[in-house]
């Protein structure tokens, strides 16, 4: 995709009902990984949830006659993507959500951009830091601390299962510069790479899972709507998003479809309120849109700012980022 054919200007109608599905699917994510974790070990329910969507994308792959990656070199950059963008945050989601509401998980994903820009300035040299993003990050840490509700001071089960969350999210942040500086400039697609990753993050799984938690379940021992939130979380959430989300890069611009940032809180909110029943403290949802703010400013979402072609690297950055949600 080049500059001159990027759709920024698409109907909008050609383009939200592929983005509100999107939100709706990530933003339903955490609700599936509080029912999974109910019967699963939280290793168990990202080795399961992962394997269904590598098989998802595998399957995807055969259809568009793509392939996987041949380049030893490759493969090496998709082991550390694999564990920081799939393994440990799903892992540390789960362990999370053991301890908090589903609902305040999915607000803690949305600090995923404060934490991956300090990360692509001072680490992996992939931005720079401006006065806008800079005002950006004070605000949404600011947002951090109120979602923390740190004046009622620390500790106790629930604020540990916060810190599990927010250790997600700086997975995240590790992960997504990572592939932006060493694998999205590569020749192939970003489906091909996404299957590539979770495979490797499959591999990995299978070999910590039970070392660390056991052998896993069969899954005929599991009830009915463990199964169904496995299958939701890998074929929904990590395979047919995936699909999903490469139709808005190209349809709308990757500038445009990376903004579903804002909607997954607001739908993991209504459906853990919703079908969970799950209430929050006033704090909670307040430092949730201070940090969004944040967001908005240091991504440039907010005031006048003169349009930019996108690279054409960025479709296939952006289309790694699927696995790379809650």
């Amino acid at each position: 995709m080049t500059a001159d054919i990027t759709p920024d200007r698409a109907p909008v109608r050609s383009w939200l009902p592929g983005f509100v599905a999107l939100g709706v699917i990530w933003g339903s994510s955490f609700l599936f990984i509080k029912v999974g974790v109910a019967e699963l070990h939280p290793l168990h329910l990202t080795l399961y949830r992962v394997a269904t969507g590598a098989l998802t994308l595998l399957v995807v792959l055969a259809v568009l006659r793509d392939r996987l990656p041949r380049e030893p070199r490759v493969w090496a950059h998709l082991l550390v993507v694999a564990a920081f963008g799939v393994a440990l945050p799903f892992t540390l989601f789960g362990f999370g959500e053991q301890r908090v509401e589903s609902m305040l998980a999915g607000i803690w994903n949305a600090t995923t951009p404060l934490i991956v820009l300090p990360l692509a300035v001072l680490v992996f040299r992939t931005e720079r830091l401006t006065v806008r993003r800079a005002v950006g990050l004070g605000l949404g840490f600011a947002g951090v601390l109120v979602v923390l509700g740190v004046w009622e001071g620390v500790g106790g089960s629930h604020f540990t299962g916060q810190l599990m969350c927010l250790g997600a999210a700086a997975c995240y942040g590790v992960a997504i510069p990572y592939q932006k500086k060493f694998i999205a400039g590569s020749s192939y697609s970003g489906l091909s790479l996404s299957a590539a990753q979770l495979l490797v993050a499959t591999a990995q799984l299978a070999v910590v899972a039970p070392l660390v938690a056991g052998a896993p379940p069969v899954p005929t021992g599991l009830s009915a709507k463990v199964v169904a939130s496995v299958l939701a979380l890998g074929a929904l959430g990590t395979g047919l998003a995936f699909v999903i989300n490469l139709r808005n890069i190209r349809v709308a611009g990757a500038s445009t479809a990376s903004t579903v940032t804002y909607l997954i809180p607001v739908f993991a909110v209504l459906v853990g309120a919703v079908v969970l029943g799950e209430r929050m403290n006033w704090h909670q949802p307040v430092g949730a849109l201070v940090v969004l703010v944040g967001v908005a400013v240091a991504q440039g979402m907010l005031g006048k700012r003169r349009p930019r072609p996108e690279p054409a690297a960025v479709p296939a950055a952006r289309a790694v980022e699927p696995a790379a949600q809650g």
